[in-house]
């Protein structure tokens, strides 16, 4: 696996192509271009803010329930579609892998990246909601609202979980990439899986709310329910001595597992690629 890893690196120019490719295939004859990065998260915000909020008010009421869903769906937005783009990774590029030779992994990874790509690009969208929404003690100069409110110590735990989060999804991604070459029926399962690991996933609710004593279950079962309530320790709760690094490196570490374990799964049915698809 390690020297298969290091083969891999030597392809780094492979990988910016590929995920180059993604980005324009996504945005090509697209009239708004990378904007629909920011206005697909804001029309669900829009519309989850207004059935929780205003129709369904019942059950504990989130101030700033904006930032709060915000915070919750933007990396979940990157999880899902890294992992419909993986599930068909493999199969959509059998013309690639039946002409030349490179490291297949090459091109689940590129799905994840691009779309950590389209999760940064839709960060500014939660950064103005938290500046527009911010409290009152926070002083009405915007300049110092951005500095105590946007700018804080906490953000420095941001690339730790954006690479928690590349890890989980790449290994996740080895997983359902190579089991939908051998298994086309992976891919219902999947787009059934999603909506229900949607729910699951503490976006539209807290977990400590709604799980109570079987919360840490919650976090260790669905690696997901952790990095959403670490990302959302930063941009909602911003309370002193949050995330809990323990908690953090945990979720590191489990993510780490898996991604492992999915590369190992990937590399052990790869060569037999060319001949399914």
């Amino acid at each position: 696996m390690l020297a298969r890893a290091r083969q891999s690196v030597n392809y780094r120019d492979l990988l910016y192509n590929l995920v180059v490719r993604d980005l324009k295939v996504r945005y090509k004859h697209s009239a708004l271009g990378f904007f629909w990065s920011l206005l697909n998260p804001l029309l669900l915000m829009v519309v989850f803010t207004f059935v929780f909020q205003q129709l369904l008010r019942t059950g504990r009421q989130y101030p700033m329930y904006q930032v709060f869903f915000l915070s919750a769906l933007l990396p979940w937005t990157w999880c899902s579609t890294a992992v419909v783009g993986t599930l068909g990774s493999i199969i959509n590029n059998g013309h690639l892998i039946k002409k030349v030779y490179f490291p297949r992994e090459m091109l689940p990874v590129s799905v994840v990246m691009s779309n950590m790509i389209n999760f940064l690009l839709s960060l500014p969208a939660l950064f103005l909601f938290m500046l527009i929404l911010r409290p009152e003690e926070v002083g009405p100069p915007i300049g110092q609202a951005c500095v105590n409110v946007c700018i804080n110590p906490h953000m420095a735990w941001i690339p730790l979980l954006i690479l928690t989060q590349a890890l989980f999804l790449m290994g996740f991604g080895f997983f359902v990439g190579a089991l939908n070459v051998f298994f086309r029926d992976t891919s219902v399962l999947v787009e059934v899986g999603l909506s229900a690991w949607f729910f699951l996933t503490p976006i539209i609710y807290d977990a400590k709310d709604v799980a109570g004593s079987l919360v840490n279950w919650m976090y260790w079962l669905n690696p997901m329910a952790s990095i959403v309530a670490n990302f959302r320790e930063i941009f909602y709760y911003n309370s002193p001595g949050s995330p809990d690094p323990v908690f953090m490196a945990r979720n590191l570490v489990e993510c780490a597992i898996i991604f492992a374990l999915g590369y190992f799964f990937f590399m052990r049915l790869s060569r037999n690629f060319g001949e399914e698809v």
